[in-house]
């Protein structure tokens, strides 16, 4: 048995002691119980797009698990749950989490492993080197419940610096490459929001699947926006594109500015985007956005020019995660 085969081995090992290996059979009963009440569509109940050169449909919202939300939070477990189920039950498949968003992983890991086969799991690590990936790798997988990652994503690549460290000689593409060689990813992806130009020469570097980039309809009037640099990189090479920030936390649905159907149908109207992520501080909310998601229809020229025109003004405070590095 080779190194690598050892490796893969002692993951779904400990995956197996520590929380169960996907379909429930080391799960504890009252999880079980939780998870096998939620019903799920068999048909698409929210539009589809195929994720590039993936070739997987996804729906065109995905649960986030980031930001300050149940999900994200721990001591909030039971409200997690909840939205979980929700997204779940409402035709959510895309489920977006990283190994520094605090509980997310471990709450996602208490629901999704009973519907692992329906769904596509993302995650990031933000290590730059070979040896520290694999040891958050390792960490995501235990937390989630899984023995692989349909994605796995280089987190928050914001210098280009950075982009030399992880494709460096002792590089964290070599936890990718070992990852992907051995079926513990599926596909790699990149993310970013502070630095577009980053962005697109890391897709210009490397074939990357997929990459989550910020994307938002004030992102437009930045200095440096993402949309017009990324995008025709990313259409150039067929790579799935996730929108994230849609309403900047909320800001872009201030009185006056705009609603959740223009913050959306904006991005998604985008040439290039095939799905965005949300998320969400309710079962409620989560509701209200997979409507927005289910009667999206492309907006015109001139809607995404009037969309733009609104956050003319208010593009800065829009945009403060830019600033994040």
């Amino acid at each position: 048995m080779n190194q690598k085969t050892t490796r893969r081995n002692l993951i779904m090992t400990s995956i197996a002691v520590t929380g169960g290996i996907i379909g429930g059979a080391a799960m504890n009963k009252q999880t079980q119980t939780k998870v096998a009440s939620v019903e799920i569509p068999t048909t698409s109940t929210i539009p589809e797009r195929i994720l590039g050169k993936t070739g997987v449909k996804v729906p065109l919202l995905g649960l986030g698990g980031a930001g300050r939300t149940p999900v994200g939070n721990s001591g909030q477990e039971k409200e997690a749950m909840a939205i979980i189920e929700a997204a779940l039950s409402l035709g959510i498949r895309y489920f977006d989490t990283a190994a520094s968003y605090g509980a997310s992983e471990e709450h996602f890991g208490k629901v999704l492993p009973a519907y692992r086969k329906d769904i596509f799991l993302a995650s990031k690590t933000g290590r730059r080197d070979r040896d520290g990936a694999w040891r958050e790798l390792e960490r995501s997988l235990k937390r989630l419940n899984t023995d692989y990652l349909d994605s796995w994503q280089f987190h928050h690549v914001s210098f280009m610096e950075t982009l030399d460290e992880i494709f460096g000689s002792q590089g964290a593409i070599k936890a990718m490459e070992e990852a992907k060689e051995q079926g513990i990813v599926k596909f790699a992806g990149i993310t970013g929001h502070h630095e577009p130009d980053v962005i697109a020469e890391g897709l210009r570097r490397y074939p990357f699947d997929t990459t989550l980039v910020t994307i938002n309809a004030a992102d437009q009037h930045h200095p440096r926006p993402f949309a017009p640099t990324v995008l025709p990189v990313a259409q150039q090479k067929n790579v799935g594109v996730i929108g994230m920030k849609i309403p900047a936390y909320g800001r872009l649905l201030k009185p006056g500015v705009l609603n959740m159907q223009e913050a959306m149908g904006y991005v998604l109207s985008l040439a290039g985007v095939h799905c965005c992520i949300v998320a969400t501080e309710s079962v409620e909310m989560l509701q209200s956005n997979v409507r927005v998601a289910q009667e999206f229809q492309p907006l015109t020229q001139q809607d995404m020019g009037a969309i733009e025109q609104k956050t003319a003004n208010v593009w800065q405070e829009n945009t403060f995660f830019r600033a994040w590095t």
